[in-house]
């Protein structure tokens, strides 16, 4: 290739350029210090998040600014000292608030997360909502001298998770709890971050926030379908002890009739729960790696957000992945018992049908030997009503002066005329596909 020519005559896959962005989109924006962060997620359907894309574009466009084009996840706009991030996930969407006034982002305990909140709160009444509100998050980025007392001034006498972050340039605290304005309040107290950290930092723990909300998803899914589950798993052991007393067709398809309905109660609460538990084990995983990133160290007589999260997580996402692996394995132990109770049906069937092909097979017999017996008097009656006729003819003869005894005439052809009887019937049988007699 020549030096500075380009790929551009090559026809590109259609995705190439989307798969090529892919590795920048949500790209960390570098914060200063101190910064306020309100941060809203929204359950949203695909036709739902096409409406707040348009809805969001609308209000870009009633500032003079650039709205998100067609298409796009994510989208940032500045206005009036404040930055929006706006980002639509597979069933989310999110907006993200950011404030640097130090007279709303800076504030001394234990007035921090207090001065102007009820003004911040009404951002989103900039734009419709997009869906029911899942997340709402309160986040204070602030210098560590305005907080001599560290984050309990702020938080108060609670149960508190707080860790250092970024190799010590960082502490993060919250209490996991909503205040009164329904915010989940998060704390990251600036030690020496630079810009680039403390924007990646910020983005970090607000989708752990997010993601540890979504997580939790599962669990009421779980809890919907867990008396399903159990009354089919105590159902299904009398169905199985009744198949082994179980005999006649009838009885089978009775039991078959159960265990179709079992199956099809089972399949309707796992097909709702598949994504569900699905995206939950995701959320789960995304919620480990962005601890993991962050590198926490625990202080002392804290728990840190690790130890928080897995002790409240861990047995949600048992909960979870245990419903859905006996979902599985009823599903397994129905679809054996569905095909056993088959095979018995099939093989009673069978039995069934060889006894009456047994049966069909033995009246045809015998109706070839009465058919055979009829033949055979029929014979006889022929040769007698013809017989009876030659003799009458020859007794016409006989009186008209021919020399001839009819009886003896008579005598003469009766084998004669039985022989040709018989030869017609066997020509007729053959004609009609009969076969010989046996």
């Amino acid at each position: 290739m020549a030096p500075g020519s380009t790929t551009i005559d090559l026809e590109p896959h259609p995705l190439r350029a989307r798969v090529l962005a892919e590795v920048h989109a949500r790209p960390f924006v570098p914060l200063d210090t101190p910064k306020r962060v309100l941060h809203f997620a929204f359950m949203t359907d695909e036709a739902a998040a096409a409406k707040d894309r348009d809805a969001l574009a609308a209000f870009c466009a009633s500032l003079g600014l650039e709205g998100p084009r067609h298409g796009v996840k994510h989208h940032r706009v500045s206005f009036s000292g404040t930055l929006l991030r706006w980002e639509a996930h597979s069933e989310f969407t999110t907006y993200s608030w950011e404030f640097g006034d130090p007279s709303i982002a800076d504030a001394p305990p234990p007035q921090a997360f207090r001065p102007g909140i009820d003004g911040l709160m009404g951002v989103m009444g900039l734009v419709p909502q997009p869906g029911p509100l899942m997340v709402a998050v309160d986040l204070h980025l602030v210098p560590a001298d305005s907080l001599p007392g560290g984050a309990q001034a702020v938080f108060g006498e609670v149960h508190l998770a707080a860790a250092e972050v970024e190799d010590g340039a960082a502490t993060i605290a919250t209490d996991f709890r909503t205040d009164a304005h329904g915010f989940v309040r998060l704390l990251v107290i600036d030690r020496g971050l630079e810009r680039g950290q403390a924007g990646a930092l910020v983005q970090r723990v607000l989708e752990i926030e997010t993601y540890r909300t979504l997580a939790l998803l599962g669990l009421p899914e779980a809890q919907r379908v867990g008396p399903s589950v159990r009354r089919i798993e105590t159902e299904l052991p009398q169905i199985m002890q009744a198949m082994e007393n179980a005999a006649g067709i009838e009885s089978n398809r009775k039991l078959l009739e159960r265990i179709t309905a079992l199956a099809a109660e089972l399949e309707a609460g796992a097909s709702g729960a598949l994504f569900r538990f699905g995206a939950t084990r995701a959320y789960h995983e995304l919620v480990r790696l962005r601890l993991g990133t962050i590198g926490e160290r625990a202080l002392p007589g804290l728990d840190s957000w690790s130890d928080f999260l897995d002790r409240r997580l861990q047995p949600a996402m048992r909960t979870c992945l245990s419903m859905e692996e006996r979902q599985a394995n009823l599903s397994r132990k129905l679809t054996r018992a569905a095909q056993l109770l088959r095979t018995r049906i099939d093989i009673e069937l069978e039995s069934q049908n060889r006894d009456l092909l047994t049966a069909m097979n033995e009246r045809a017999q015998v109706q070839l030997r009465l058919q055979q017996t009829v033949e055979g008097l029929s014979a006889a009656a022929i040769t007698y009503y013809i017989s009876g006729l030659i003799y009458y003819v020859l007794g016409g003869l006989a009186g008209a002066g021919v020399p001839v005894n009819p009886t003896i005439g008579t005598a003469l052809a009766v084998p004669i005329v039985l022989v040709g009887v018989l030869l017609l019937v066997r020509w007729v049988r053959r004609r009609h596909g009969g076969g010989d007699a046996t």
